[in-house]
C-alpha cells in the first residue's frame, strides 16, 4: 500500500489556512484547496484550539540572521571577539554571550543559533487566570453552573467593579478552555458550554451556506411588513429545525414580539413531514397571533406554498447565509441545546416533553423584555384579543 508523504506547511501556507478558517470556510473546503483531508486541517488548527496564534515579532535589539552569519564567518577566519563585534557593530559582550550560549567557537552555526533564539523566545506571558487561583476556581464553578464565558465576565465586572484583579474577559476564558497548553482551565469544563466543540469556530462560521438547494416561489424577508420588522405587534414568528442523530429533528418557533417559544415534533426533515406538522401546530393559535413565518433557506420548507394555502400564513425567507435575520430563533436554538445536545436522538422526546421544555424557556425572565417572561408578554397579547 502506498502512503502519502506527510506535508510540512510553510509559514505562508499556515497563514492562508488561518485566513480561510477565519473567513468561515469549512475544514473540508480548506483541505480540498491543499489536496488534503479535513483531518489534516483539524490537526493544525486544534493545536491552539481553533484560535489563531499571534504573529511573532523579533525585538529590534535582538541579533538578526545576517548578523549571526557574520559572526560565523568571523569565527571561521579566527578573528577576535572585538574584531567580530566591530564588523557587526555590536558590543564585544553581546558577541561573547551569543557564541557561548550556542556551543562555543568550535560548534557555532548561524542557522542553529537563529533557531535557538526563536525557541528561547517562546515564553508567553501567563494569563490572569493562571496568576489568580481564586479567580480561576470561581470561573470554573460558574462554568459548571452552565454560565457562558460572556455571562461570567459580565457578572465579575459588576460584582467586583472596583477590583480589576478579580475581573477577566470572556475571550481569556475561551482561550484558557480551548488552548490546553496554557494549563489553566481543565478540558473537562468544555462540556458545560452550550456549543459542544473541540475547537473554537470563528464568528462567521456556518455550514448552512454550503449548498442548501434552491426553493422556488419564495418571498424575501425584505418584503416582510414593517410591523413584523420592528416587533411592534405580535403574531410574526421565526422558525427553524434543530437536528440530532438518526435523522431526528425538532421544529422550533419563536414569536418576535414576546420571544414566546413553541416546539414541534416532526418525523423527519422531509418537507412533507415538516409542513404537515407546522400546519397542525398553527391551528392551536388565534389567527391574530400567527400572521407570518420567517424561515431560512432549508429545503424542509420547499412546500411552503401548501403551508400558506392551508393556514393563510405568509412565509418569508432569509437571504442565503444570513442567520442573523432570524436572530431570536437562532438564540433560542442555542438555549435549547442545553436540553437537546448535539448528536443525541431527538426522536425519543414526546410532544409533551417538548412542550415542557418550551414552558421552561417561556417562564424564564428575559433581559430584552425588561425581565418580564415571554409567557407573561404572550398571555397579555392573548388577553388583548379576547
Amino acid at each position: 500500500m502506498a502512503y502519502r508523504t506527510r506535508i510540512k506547511y510553510s509559514a505562508e501556507q499556515k497563514a492562508d489556512i488561518w485566513d480561510r478558517w477565519q473567513r468561515g470556510e469549512s475544514l473540508s473546503a480548506i483541505g480540498r484547496s491543499f489536496e488534503r483531508a479535513s483531518g489534516s486541517m483539524f490537526t493544525l488548527l486544534a493545536h491552539t484550539g481553533g484560535i489563531r496564534p499571534p504573529d511573532r515579532h523579533r525585538s529590534k535589539l535582538a541579533l538578526t540572521l545576517s548578523e549571526r552569519e557574520e559572526i560565523s564567518r568571523g569565527i571561521a577566519r579566527n578573528l577576535s571577539l572585538r574584531s567580530i563585534a566591530f564588523q557587526v557593530k555590536r558590543s564585544p559582550s553581546t558577541i561573547s554571550r551569543e557564541i557561548a550560549r550556542n556551543g562555543g567557537y568550535d560548534t557555532y552555526r548561524a542557522a542553529t543559533a537563529e533557531q535557538n533564539a526563536w525557541n528561547r523566545a517562546l515564553r508567553p506571558k501567563p494569563c490572569k487566570l493562571a496568576c489568580n487561583p481564586q479567580l480561576r476556581r470561581l470561573v470554573a464553578t460558574k462554568l459548571k453552573l452552565r454560565w457562558s464565558p460572556e455571562q461570567i465576565a459580565g457578572w465579575l465586572k459588576r460584582e467586583y467593579h472596583e477590583e480589576e484583579c478579580n475581573q477577566v474577559s470572556h475571550e481569556t476564558i475561551y482561550r484558557s478552555l480551548f488552548i490546553q497548553t496554557r494549563g489553566v482551565l481543565k478540558k473537562e469544563l468544555l462540556q458545560y458550554l452550550r456549543a459542544k466543540r473541540s475547537i473554537r469556530h470563528p464568528k462567521n462560521f456556518s455550514l448552512k451556506k454550503n449548498g442548501l438547494g434552491t426553493i422556488t416561489n419564495t418571498v424575501s424577508i425584505h418584503e416582510r411588513p414593517a410591523s413584523a420588522e420592528d416587533r411592534a405587534v405580535p403574531g410574526h414568528w421565526e422558525g427553524d429545525l434543530i437536528s440530532g442523530s438518526k435523522n431526528s429533528h425538532i421544529a422550533t418557533l419563536v414569536e418576535r414580539h414576546s420571544r414566546y417559544v413553541m416546539l414541534v415534533k416532526v418525523k423527519n426533515k422531509e418537507t412533507e413531514s415538516v409542513v404537515s406538522a407546522l400546519i397542525k401546530q398553527s391551528k392551536k393559535l388565534p389567527d391574530e397571533l400567527y400572521q407570518s413565518l420567517t424561515w431560512d433557506r432549508g429545503k424542509e420548507l420547499a412546500d411552503h406554498q401548501r403551508f400558506t394555502i392551508a393556514t393563510n400564513i405568509q412565509v418569508y425567507f432569509c437571504d442565503p447565509a444570513s442567520p442573523w435575520q432570524r436572530g431570536s430563533n437562532e438564540n433560542t436554538n442555542r438555549l435549547l441545546r442545553q436540553y437537546f445536545p448535539k448528536g443525541t436522538d431527538l426522536s425519543v422526546h414526546s410532544q409533551a416533553k417538548l412542550s415542557a421544555v418550551a414552558r421552561r424557556l417561556n417562564e424564564r425572565p428575559r433581559k430584552t423584555l425588561n425581565y418580564e417572561t415571554p409567557a407573561e408578554r404572550f398571555n397579555a397579547c392573548v388577553a388583548s384579543i379576547s
